[in-house]
Formats: C-alpha cells, structure tokens, sequence
C-alpha cells in the first residue's frame, strides 16, 4: 500500500467520523422533539384524525406494510406505462413485466437490484417520480423503524414505539431532503448532468456518430448515496464519469454511503443514554471495517498468478496504482476503489466505482461475506442499526450464560421471547440465501441465469441472493435476468426487507414492556472493550460459519486454483 493511498482511507475515516458525530446529535434531537412544525401538522391533518396518535409494534408494523403496498401499485404503474407518459424524450416502451415486478420489489425494500440498464430502460419520468422518490420513501422507512425500536428499548413499562407517520416526515424532512440538496448542489458543480434534455449525440474524432445519455442524474445520485440505495441512473453506476467525474466526487459519494448509518449509532447513544455503549457498538462496526480494508486492498494490489504469468505489469509506480486494475477506475486508484467496495458492502448500498465480478477471489469474497453477516456493519439507514440488535442481544446472552446470570442490556433482562426474536432476525437472511443459492444451482431454470461456468458462476450466483436478500443491489456480473431470476430475486427483496424489519419491531415492543434493572456486581458491562472483542466474534461466528462452506465452493477453490 502506497502512502498516497494510505492517507486517502485515514482521511475517509476521520471526517467520517467528524461528521457522523453530530449528524447523530441532531437526528435524535429531531425525532424527539414533542412540538409539529406547521407542515407536519397539516401532514398529519389529511391523512385523517387518530393518524398522528402512537401505536405499538403491532400497529406501527401494519402501517409500515400497507404504505409499502400502496408505494408498490404505484411504481409498478409508472415503468408499465411510461412509454405513453410525458419526460420520455428518447420514447422508451414499457419496462417488460418481470423487470417491473423485480425493480418495484427492489426499490420499496431500498435495495436497488438493477436487471435493467437505467439510460436505456428508465424514461426520466419513471427514474424521478417512481425510482428517485423510492430512494427517499423506502430510506426513510428503515430509518423510522431504528426509531420505533430504540425507542421501545429506551422505554419502560410501556406498549408503545411512536407513530410511524410522524417518524416518516422527519427523516425527509429534517434528514434526507436537506442532505440531498446539498450533495447534489456540490454534484451538479462538478458536472453531473441535471436536465430534462434527451440524449445527447457527438462526433467522434473518426467522424463517426456517438449517443451520450444524460438527464436528471445528480438528485438521483445524491438520495441513492446517502439513502444507502445504490441504485445507478447509468448502467455502470458510479464508475461512469457523469455520475462520478472527478475524485472530489468520488470522496464525497463514498462519504455518503456511511455517513447517516454512522450517525445513528451516535443518536442511539444519546437517545438511550448509553453513549460508551454506543460507542463500543461503532467501534466493533469500525473494526470489521478496517478488516475488509485490510483484505481487499492488499489482494487486489498483489493480484492473482494469472495476470503475473500473463506478463502484465503489476508493479506500483507514479503511473499506476499498481495490481489487479481489471475494472477498476484509474483516475482514484486501488485505494479508492477497495473503500468503496467495502463501505458499499458493509451499507445496503450496492453502488460501485469498479467491478465486484474482475476482483482477485480473496478481494472479491470480502463483499460477499459483508452481505452474508447481514449488513449490520454500518448497515442501511435504519436497518443495519436495527440488524445489530439481534447481535448484540445474542452477545449478550452468551455473556450471561459464561457468569451464570440472566442477561442484561441496557438495564433490562433478555429472556426467551426475546432471544427468539433475535435468532430470527440474525438468522433467517443467511438461511434464505443458501437455500435460493441451492435452488438456483440445481435446477435448469436457475442454470440458465448463470452465464459463467464452474466456481466462478457459483460465486457470482451466491453473491446475486446474497445481495437480493440483504437488500444490497451490488451484483457480481455474470448473472442474467430470465422470469425464473427475477421471480426468485423478487422474494429474496420482499423477505429480505420486513422478516427482519418485523422482527425488529417486535423486538422494540417486547423491550418497551420491561422495567428497568439496576446493575450490580455480576451484570455484564457493555461500555468496554471486551464487548467489543464479544460482539465482533459472535457476527463472526453466527453469519460467519454459516457462509464458509458456501466459500469454500466459490471463492476459496476459485483461489486455489490460480
């Protein structure tokens, strides 16, 4: 690793951290005011009388549900229609059925799966009015479903977790409109295009004819980063130079990705009045972090044997970066792009400033075994926080079974009910990824997606349900889409989403109903460093083994073999 590069992740880092802090502050200071502004009352006003009273996790689960349904006719309705709608400059048809089905399941559940190239398939109407509107709406489903679960774990001897219409307008209105505008303000100075303007054409050099697409990509690319949607207005995503031109850009994109789930960390802390616990939490979520950096970065700069035996230059000097640079972006580096692939890995974000599928097969396992731990390392907005609870309840279960005593969390025990909430919320994802991945490796209908053969197709197929289930939308190439996929990917989106966001709720709502313990001398301390050696290895030890077997047929023999 170059010292360039080096300093490059350093300073991701700090200002990550330097920003996240007081992001945090300000969420929990937004969610917890008592008073309406006057538009949140007017808000409150037209969806009816009793819409603004707080629910418990029963209700507030049903009314997550039924706004998704609703959210889901309606974009369905736009990509169908679209060829005969108005802001179609380049006159593109209806999307096909099941890319509809599996974009619109994509988009509510904020995974942004793409079996469609966006510039060539997505009229302007449908990338502003159905998809875009869907990065700030499912966004800000996740993030008031954190709330109502922190919620319930700062409460005592109640049955309630909020109202989730309210929790609703405050994340788009004091966090993700405001963010937005920002970044896409700094975008568009950069050269984002933003305009209602069809595809542009030019004359090449050698007098041929040349289509650019174009059209309003900056607000798109703004809410995808920082919704942790990930879903790109051009096919390549992020690695194109109109989503991604010039290094300030790339900084700021891949700051985006972790700065809302970092800061939510930080409001949890101050919301429940455990700031070291929430700290040894980001501390724990930083360390696997740094390992995927760790990783990726070094393997990917060593290369793999075939490209030294092809005789290709791996050296680094001030011309290169040095290593495997197969898709990766010359104008950032290796540095850039390995941060990238792991933010976007350890975030439900799924946006690449490079190529998953050209990655050496340790480099490339990092993100796939990112997905596989759930995606609570940093996480969605809203759920990979909420994803970590079930870690950490079971942490702290096996710290109470090691001193022989009812475990605690926050001053409240975790008994049965609760510890099956939280196995179902760690564990149902990873099961459903393997077992699609068997389906569709076993079954002609499933073969027929995979375009590459042997280990590699493997990998590449595990990776797509990985990415699907964990509503990530990075995919490792290689893998198409025919009905079968898209039926399949369809249900690890929908599942993948609310099983864990249900469970989470009712987590809140089992927590809201206990009193408050006090600590004594044999209650297990969660504002230490031990926590954080425990937590680490139990995400480790219950996403981690489940997915060993599953490397050991894709990339381990992959890199066995080179």
């Amino acid at each position: 690793m170059s010292g360039q590069g080096l300093a490059q992740i350093v300073f991701y880092c700090l200002v990550l951290i330097a920003l996240g802090y007081p992001l945090g502050i300000f969420m929990a200071r937004a969610y917890s005011r008592e008073r309406l502004d006057p538009i949140e009352r007017c808000f409150l006003r037209l969806l009816g009388r009793g819409s603004g009273d707080e629910q418990d996790w029963k209700a507030y689960a049903k009314t997550v549900l039924i706004f998704s349904v609703a959210f889901s006719a309606v974009l369905y309705a736009i990509q169908r229609i679209q060829g005969h709608l108005f802001l179609n400059p380049d006159h593109l048809k209806g999307v096909a059925p099941h890319i509809a089905v599996n974009t619109t399941a994509s988009f509510i559940t904020n995974t942004n799966w793409q079996f469609y190239g966006g510039e060539y398939t997505m009229s302007y109407l449908t990338q502003m009015a159905g998809l875009a509107v869907q990065n700030f709406v499912s966004a800000a489903v996740g993030m008031a479903v954190l709330i109502a679960v922190v919620r319930g774990i700062a409460r005592r001897s109640s049955d309630k977790l909020g109202n989730f219409w309210r929790d609703l307008y405050r994340s788009l209105v004091y966090i993700l409109l405001p963010l937005s505008i920002v970044l896409a303000v700094l975008l568009i100075s950069q050269g984002v295009p933003q305009t209602f303007h069809g595809h542009a054409t030019a004359t090449t050099l050698q007098g041929a004819s040349q289509t650019i697409a174009r059209g309003p990509v900056a607000s798109q690319i703004a809410i995808k980063q920082l919704g942790t949607n990930g879903g790109g207005f051009y096919n390549s995503n992020s690695a194109v130079p109109f989503e991604n031109p010039n290094g300030f850009t790339n900084f700021l994109e891949m700051l985006s990705i972790l700065l809302i789930p970092a800061a939510q960390v930080f409001m949890f802390g101050k919301l429940v009045l455990a700031r070291r616990h929430a700290l040894m939490v980001f501390i724990s979520m930083f360390v696997v972090f740094a390992l995927g950096v760790a990783v990726n970065l070094p393997a990917e700069q060593h290369g793999s044997a075939v490209l030294r035996q092809s005789g290709v230059n791996l050296t680094q000097g001030s011309g290169q970066s040095g290593g495997n640079m197969a898709d990766k972006e010359v104008r950032f580096g290796q540095a850039n792009t390995a941060v990238w692939t792991v933010a976007t890995s350890d975030a439900s974000n799924g946006s690449v400033n490079g190529g998953f599928d050209a990655q050496t097969p340790a480099g490339g396992a990092v993100p796939l075994v990112n997905l596989f731990l759930g995606e609570v390392i940093f996480g969605g907005v809203g759920s990979g926080l909420y994803g970590m609870f079930f870690y950490i309840l079971i942490a702290v279960f096996v710290a109470g079974l090691m001193v022989g005593r009812t475990p605690e969390w926050l001053g409240k025990k975790i008994e049965a009910r609760e510890m099956k909430i939280a196995a179902v919320g760690a564990l149902f994802v990873p099961t459903m990824v393997l077992t699609l991945t068997a389906i569709s490796i076993s079954t002609h209908s499933g073969l027929a997606s995979i375009y590459n053969s042997g280990v590699h197709g493997f990998t590449e197929t595990l990776y797509a349900y990985d990415s699907q289930s964990n509503n990530n939308g990075s995919a490792f190439a290689g893998f198409g889409a025919t009905s079968f996929s898209a039926e399949m990917g369809t249900i690890a989106l929908i599942l993948g989403r609310f099983v864990p966001a249900i469970a989470a709720l009712a987590l809140g709502g089992a927590l809201a109903r206990k009193k408050i313990v006090p600590a004594s001398a044999g209650t297990f301390r969660t504002d230490g460093p031990t926590f954080v050696v425990l937590l680490v290895g139990v995400i480790a030890l219950t996403a981690g083994l489940m997915i060993f077997p599953a490397l050991t047929l894709g990339p381990i023999v992959e890199g066995l073999m080179h």
